[in-house]
């Protein structure tokens, strides 16, 4: 409830305005297989993976900059202890002038203020959760540190292997041994553009927490084929993208990106992820009568609470969880 009001709180301050988008849809928002198909009438639908694709045409009608709080829902059949199947999403999507990073600097003082908020705020709530899961406060830094995909994989290649290495004296089977031998191998061999995996960023967590102090960072120019169909390209390098993820305590909060807003690149791209241009012939049409510069972000509120109190499962956070396994009560 804090985390959805301090969203609220802080774009509303900045002239953001708040909509509400379908959550049955024609096609998937996301492209994939992750993704509920629901019976509707004579066809079929989809629960929404996302409010992207209404998001941006949302900017397309002269509103310059808006925020949705709602429902999410994937259909990862995941059982790790931060994913669920349905979850709330915070998202938010606006106009920039000169460049996208305008976006990342809203995201930097957002989440300050979420984060000072609860700190000053609800120490009341925050103490009752301390009791019963004691954590440590969380570090952050106002404007918080960032660095492209390359450069993260540097700090990953360069400082990684003592991490892993240490672990690896530490590790009391040979299974965990195993697993670690084979995880600081690939660390060390990580190229440029190779994705990043969730136990590389767990280690790059530590890295930063142990090299900077802090524990929520951005990195910006993740490569081509780890983004969205929607992702606009890096106009010097198309190996790379211009998008971003935010990562609190070496798990990532949000992701977002500069979208294409040219409907011809648009069809191309929709067209190299093997998307049926047809399933959002109308999310394409809105952009061709004119469009603007925009990028955005979607935020996991339950991962935010999660990183934030530093807990061990993300179904702690929700009230009534749903995961492959769960749908009642």
């Amino acid at each position: 409830s804090g985390v959805c009001t301090l969203f609220r709180e802080y774009l509303l301050k900045l002239n953001f305005q708040e909509i509400h988008t379908p959550k049955l849809i024609g096609g998937a928002s996301e492209g994939g297989a992750d993704v509920f198909r629901v019976d509707y009438f004579e066809g079929d639908a989809f629960l929404a993976q996302s409010p992207q694709l209404y998001k941006q045409m949302a900017l397309m009608t002269d509103m310059p900059r808006v925020f949705e709080i709602g429902p999410i829902f994937r259909s990862e059949r995941s059982f790790t202890h931060r994913h669920m199947t349905e979850f709330t999403g915070m998202d938010l999507e606006m106009v920039f002038q000169e460049h996208y990073h305008e976006v990342l600097d809203v995201l930097d003082g957002l989440f300050n203020h979420i984060f000072t908020g609860l700190t000053e705020r609800f120490s009341r709530e925050l103490e009752a959760v301390k009791s019963q899961y004691p954590y440590e406060p969380l570090k952050w830094k106002y404007p918080c540190m960032r660095l492209t995909f390359k450069e993260a994989i540097g700090l990953l290649r360069k400082f990684g292997p003592a991490i892993l290495e240490q672990r690896l004296k530490e590790a009391k089977t040979d299974y965990e041994k195993g697993i670690i031998e084979k995880h600081l191998a690939s660390v060390k061999a990580h190229d440029d553009e190779e994705d990043i995996s969730t136990e590389d960023e767990k280690v790059l967590g530590l890295i930063m927490l142990e090299q900077y102090g802090e524990e929520l960072y951005i990195i910006d120019k993740f490569p081509r084929d780890t983004r969205p169909f929607y992702t606009m390209l890096d106009p010097v390098d198309p190996r790379w993208t211009n998008a971003y993820d935010i990562f609190l305590r070496g798990e990532e909060i949000t992701s977002g990106a500069q979208r294409i807003h040219e409907p011809n690149m648009l069809v191309e791209r929709v067209q190299e992820k093997g998307i049926p241009v047809s399933s959002i012939q109308p999310y394409i049409d809105a952009f061709k009568y004119g469009s603007y510069p925009h990028a955005g972000a979607g935020i996991g509120m339950e991962r935010v609470v999660m990183l934030f109190l530093n807990l061990n499962n993300i179904r702690k956070t929700s009230m009534f969880p749903r995961d492959p396994k769960r749908l009642t009560p």
